[in-house]
């Protein structure tokens, strides 16, 4: 299957299926030298795996990473790095009403139109558990940019449904099942949650996360700007229908005296941009938010068709997230860290030797 690959210079290619005996991905390009282990990976697959709160799916699985190979005596040796993770908990009998019929806004139809067949266990390769690769992949990527660079990547929720959440205190995300920025709030989310799941329903969310400490002069001209390439992975999520940099659609009606971000001697004034001006990186903060959709899979009865054509009606069984974007903060923090570090890479390839007469104006105002 084509479009496993993310990457060019530091390439993951992602394997595997829902209900198969294992995913995982294969990551060429990391430098040599860089001390990993299992335990460097772990902790960002324990935040996406499932099972992790009454809110999410109660599929168990330990998302238990291996490292195959790449590594030697604790370091990376430059060469394929090979990352398994084995599926423990599949239930494939909960798919079995699905063979011949469509589950309303998944893949399923689009798949079998593309390729005459389809694995409905789970979704198969259209799952949201092929995200667990790349958030391993991701963790990689998260380490070399902290020790090169000192770039960090964080992320929170901002809005699960019609609930926006506010960002006060970005500590507060490893203490509650939605990664929330904020201890407000949080019984009420509970609550909808609560509620939303005895409906059979599911909702949607938006996210936001951030790349801290990125240096100027990330990304190229046209069509391989850094803010087409946070787009196209940000698109490559399971279930994302919509990405903004920086104020995003907020710039519809925003005047150019206020949206132009200003340069002082002690930096930039604001960052209305997103950390990125004409596909290339400010050295400011990078700002990316995504719109998550509801869950395709619900316990409601939907009209569709089977595989004649014919009018049937569809419910879906099974352990589904009733809001896919509560685990997704992991993932969306992954796909940044990937992004950035193929940036990072290929300006050491292209720019290693650009020398500017001057400082650089700082990234922000204090």
């Amino acid at each position: 299957m084509s479009g496993s690959t993310f990457g060019r210079w530091f390439a993951v290619t992602n394997f595997g299926e829902s209900h198969g005996p294992a995913i995982g991905c294969v990551i060429d390009g990391c430098p040599p030298g860089m001390a990993l282990s299992e335990a460097d990976i772990q902790p960002d697959l324990d935040r996406r795996k499932p099972g992790t709160s009454r809110h999410v799916t109660q599929r168990q699985e330990g998302d238990r990473v291996e490292i195959l190979s790449g590594v030697y005596e604790g370091q990376t040796t430059g060469t394929p790095i090979a990352l398994l993770i084995r599926n423990e908990d599949q239930r494939s009998k909960d798919y079995g009403n699905l063979l011949d019929t469509f589950r309303p806004g998944h893949a399923d139809y689009s798949y079998w139109r593309k390729y005459g067949l389809r694995d409905p266990r789970g979704g198969g390769r259209s799952s949201a558990r092929l995200t667990a690769p790349m958030v391993a992949a991701g963790a990689v990527a998260k380490k070399w940019l902290q020790q090169q660079y000192g770039t960090t990547v964080r992320g929170c929720m901002v809005q699960l449904g019609e609930i926006e959440i506010p960002i006060e205190d970005w500590a507060q995300t490893a203490h509650n099942p939605f990664f929330a920025a904020t201890q407000r709030g949080l019984p009420e989310l509970e609550a909808y949650m609560d509620a939303l799941r005895k409906s059979g329903d599911s909702v949607g969310a938006k996210l936001r996360v951030e790349a801290q400490g990125v240096p100027p002069g990330w990304g190229a001209p046209l069509f391989d700007k850094l803010d087409a390439q946070i787009a196209y992975a940000m698109m490559g999520i399971n279930a994302v229908k919509g990405v903004e940099i920086g104020d995003g659609f907020g710039v519809v009606a925003q005047r150019g005296s206020l949206h132009g971000d200003e340069l002082h001697p002690d930096g930039f004034a604001s960052n209305h941009a997103g950390g990125v001006l004409g596909g290339i990186s400010s050295g400011q903060d990078l700002v990316v938010s995504i719109a998550i959709k509801p869950t395709s899979s619900i316990r409601l009865e939907k009209a569709s068709i089977n595989r004649a054509g014919e009018p049937t009606t569809v419910v879906t069984h099974g352990r589904h997230d009733p809001c896919v974007g509560i685990r997704a903060t992991p993932i969306a923090e992954a796909m940044l860290a990937l992004v950035l570090m193929d940036a990072a890479l290929e300006q050491r390839a292209q720019g290693a030797d650009v020398c500017l007469p001057i400082s650089p104006v700082p990234a922000s105002r204090p």
